[in-house]
């Protein structure tokens, strides 16, 4: 036993060590590309800076204030009850999951995150259920699917419904299907009484919600005017370091890519794509989406005006692929969002790869039902 455990240990610490080697390395080779290429790098910055005062900020920050404001008031516990039915025999989540995942959906990520870190902080779901809520809710908003990315960048609405059966579809499919690896003793009380009827069911659920919300609210306290000033303060807080993420990783793609630091990961995905019988003139979209989801959709709409006749279901498929991929700068916000949980990053990285290919295999089913 005690072999064992310091075989484990001697194993993290050089996991640990080959981290810090990793990052510390990747930092200093930044650090120089931007020594190197300072107007580059302040292109990049200023870029980055205004997607997220243009975009990102306003389409966030009112839903991270609304998101808090509804917790203080216990509307999220209202919505759990109602929700309880639906969300366990689908998913093996309690009903507050399921406010989540409109929530999720409606506002793109990373409000998915936020709420779930919220609810794992009050003990209102497990680590488990947490892992498998944020990876199926860090979705794209519908307005930046259809608005940007399906007019903005394909200029057409044709690609809009595909994108979202796609996007979604995959979302709720792959969380549908992690339900098989939860924890099967943290299901929590059974739904309903056998035998009772369905009106008083619903009537007794119904109860239970506004009691619910009532109790929340009690222990919550806080007068309005305060609850809206604290959540204003850590709304604020989080869009500054969801900015500073932005900036950070549309810097350090340009670098990288005007560089030539990628050329191997550049010829590893034409490969691959080679291999799958797609097109290599996709490979600038995927490595682009690979950091940062805004600049890896715009790449894969154009992919097609670069010199090469690329069909639109494939650039859409590449589209599909980087808005459930969701990138490298959304990861990190996910990731700064969950710190004060025991959330585990690798399995929401598993879940965000595999949304992307269940996306780009749905964009080929769908394509010709479309036509």
């Amino acid at each position: 036993m005690r072999l064992e455990h310091s075989v484990n240990g001697k194993q993290s610490g050089l996991v640990t060590a080959l981290s810090v080697l990793g990052i510390g390395g990747f930092a200093l080779l930044l650090g120089g590309l931007a020594l190197g290429m300072p107007g580059k790098a302040l292109e990049a910055s200023l870029r980055g800076v205004s997607v997220w005062w243009e975009v990102l900020f306003p389409a966030l920050f009112p839903f991270f204030v609304l998101s808090d404001i509804m917790l203080g008031f216990g509307i999220v516990h209202f919505a759990g009850k109602l929700l309880d039915p639906f969300m366990r025999p689908l998913f093996r989540l309690p009903g507050v999951g399921g406010f989540v995942v409109a929530m999720g959906f409606v506002s793109g990520y990373p409000v998915g995150a936020r709420l779930t870190s919220r609810l794992m902080e009050q003990k209102m779901i497990n680590r488990d259920q947490g892992e498998r809520l944020v990876a199926m809710t860090t979705t794209s908003d519908p307005i930046f699917l259809i608005g940007a990315v399906s007019i903005g960048f394909f200029g057409s609405l044709q690609p809009a419904p595909i994108l979202a059966i796609a996007h979604y579809g995959g979302a709720l499919l792959l969380g549908v299907l992690s339900r098989f690896r939860a924890d099967k003793h943290e299901e929590g009380e059974p739904l309903t009484v056998s035998g009772t009827p369905a009106k008083q069911r619903t009537e007794g659920r119904i109860r239970s919600a506004f009691a619910a919300m009532h109790h929340a609210r009690i222990a919550d306290g806080r007068p309005f005017a305060v609850l809206l000033q604290q959540s204003l303060q850590s709304s604020l807080a989080l869009m500054m370091i969801v900015g500073g993420l932005v900036v950070f990783f549309s810097a350090a793609m340009t670098l990288l890519v005007d560089s030539g630091s990628l050329i191997l990961f550049h010829h590893a995905i034409a490969g691959f794509l080679q291999l799958c019988g797609m097109s290599p003139h996709l490979t600038p979209s995927l490595i682009n989406g690979t950091f940062e989801v805004t600049i890896g959709a715009k790449a894969a709409a154009n992919s097609g005006t670069a010199g090469s006749s690329l069909p639109l279901v494939d650039r859409v498929a590449a589209a599909a692929f980087v808005l459930s991929w969701a990138g490298l700068s959304v990861h990190a916000q996910v990731a700064g969002l969950m710190s004060r949980t025991k959330w585990r990053y690798l399995p929401f990285a598993r879940f965000r790869l595999f949304h992307g290919i269940v996306a780009m295999i749905l964009v080929y089913l769908i394509w010709p039902l479309s036509q």
